[in-house]
């Protein structure tokens, strides 16, 4: 599905990718994490499972900042999981205007019980493109990421 949108043939070119790009990553998204409901996990609280099991405890603000969210969106999503005792936040004790987040045991095992099968549904979806076109979309990705600053948007 294009643009209907009459406009240059710049606009129409940059609309109908832009579409493409939107359509095609919903889709994706879509497709690669139907399995979080089996878990009572909604996407941003599968991202900090998985951001914090790869990478260690963060700041709150720095996982914000990982995740593209807003801080205060963060702060709801940790406060859902934090109930569920999937992670603990704490005071910093360098500088305590800031709270660190961990996984809890009960998160650790979640996330590490599930991200195996989450990465077999993602090889499983990214099989439809080449080797090369894996990384030639990765590229595209990253140049396009690359455009702009979402943190200080």
């Amino acid at each position: 599905m294009g643009t209907k949108y009459q406009g240059t043939e710049e606009e129409i070119r940059a609309l109908n990718s832009y579409i493409k790009l939107q359509r095609a990553a919903e889709t994706n998204i879509n497709r690669t994490t139907r399995l979080l409901s089996d878990h009572k996990l909604t996407l941003s609280q599968f991202a900090v499972l998985e951001a914090l099991y790869h990478l260690g405890q963060m700041s709150q603000v720095d996982l914000a900042h990982k995740l593209l969210k807003s801080t205060g969106n963060m702060t709801s999503v940790l406060k859902g999981m934090e109930k569920r005792g999937l992670i603990q936040r704490e005071r910093s004790e360098v500088d305590n205007r800031y709270m660190e987040v961990n996984l809890t045991d009960s998160g650790k095992q979640l996330i590490a019980n599930y991200f195996p099968e989450h990465v077999r549904i993602i090889v499983e979806e990214m099989s439809a493109l080449t080797p090369d076109e894996q990384e030639e979309l990765a590229r595209l990705c990253k140049k396009l990421g690359l455009q702009g600053d979402f943190t200080n948007s």
